[in-house]
């Protein structure tokens, strides 16, 4: 078995986990051999060295919220790791191999290296459902301090995430509860991927985007989302057996989710459009 057929069978294994027993680190590079392939020996090794990097960092101070959100950032200054704000756009920077290549990555990439680094210490930290740019919430002895991974894990207060928000999505917007709420793994791996799958479509390449879809259904099998994604590029590009399944698929769930009705029906009359292309 390649390491690209191994890294796909992992995934596939994580679609049946439970979201709290997904190693976040481990996934990610996983997803970046799937297109890049890499002897990943060196790049876990890296990963374990971040954790202990990071307690060393954190040893001889005083352990408070504040020394560990410097810590954080010192761990990016001493591996070197920044935000790519010349080449945003470039796919390596949602790799986490070519990340940890490049020390250089989007928000979601870097994020991940800072969680994996911190839970190794055992500290509770999340990523947020913040829009159009991935944050971190570390929280300790009842205290919590939002970071932004991709500015060297400067701390931000309710001024800048609004500052922040409104350049992203829009100057009406305004922070509600919801912008603070957590993220599961398995959702920052998606967000992960989303990176990839936008890029390919603004760049009119829908069989790359169609194929990124179908690693992120490997390990998160009940998104339905995914599932319209997938019979719509499937149909734009002919695959017209394949649109149906998805189809039929994103279906089943959301009748079982409660999708929905417009959504629905919308759904069935492109099913039944599919399968008239086939008689």
């Amino acid at each position: 078995m390649t390491p690209r057929q191994q890294a796909l069978d992992y995934l596939r294994r994580l679609g049946n986990k439970v979201d709290a027993d997904i190693d976040l680190g481990e996934a990610a590079l996983a997803l970046a051999i799937v297109d890049y392939p890499a002897d990943l020996a060196p790049y876990r090794s890296h990963l374990a060295q971040l954790g202990t990097d990071l307690g060393r960092l954190i040893r001889d101070v005083p352990d408070d919220l504040s020394q560990r959100v410097i810590a954080l950032g010192q761990l990016l200054d001493l591996h070197g790791y920044t935000g790519d704000r010349e080449t945003y756009e470039d796919l390596q920077n949602a790799n986490l191999v070519r990340v940890i290549d490049r020390r250089r990555g989007l928000p979601v990439s870097l994020g991940i290296l800072l969680i994996q680094a911190a839970r190794a210490q055992g500290w509770e930290i999340l990523g947020l459902n913040f829009p159009g740019h991935f944050l971190l919430r570390l929280d300790y002895a009842g205290g919590r301090q939002i970071i932004d991974p991709f500015s060297g894990a400067a701390p931000l207060g309710p001024r800048e995430l609004r500052d922040m928000l409104k350049q992203t999505a829009g100057i009406e917007a305004e922070l509600t509860p919801d912008h603070y709420a957590p993220v599961s793994n398995r959702e920052i791996l998606l967000r992960l991927q989303n990176n990839l799958k936008l890029r390919h479509l603004s760049t009119d390449q829908p069989q790359k985007a169609l194929a990124v879809i179908e690693d992120m259904l490997l390990f998160a099998p009940d998104h339905i989302g995914l599932w319209r994604e997938s019979g719509l590029l499937n149909a734009h590009l002919g695959n017209l057996t394949a649109g149906i399944a998805a189809f039929e698929v994103f279906l089943r769930i959301g009748e079982e989710r409660g999708a929905s009705a417009q959504l629905l029906d919308h759904t069935r009359t492109l099913l039944r459009q599919l399968r008239s292309r086939l008689i």
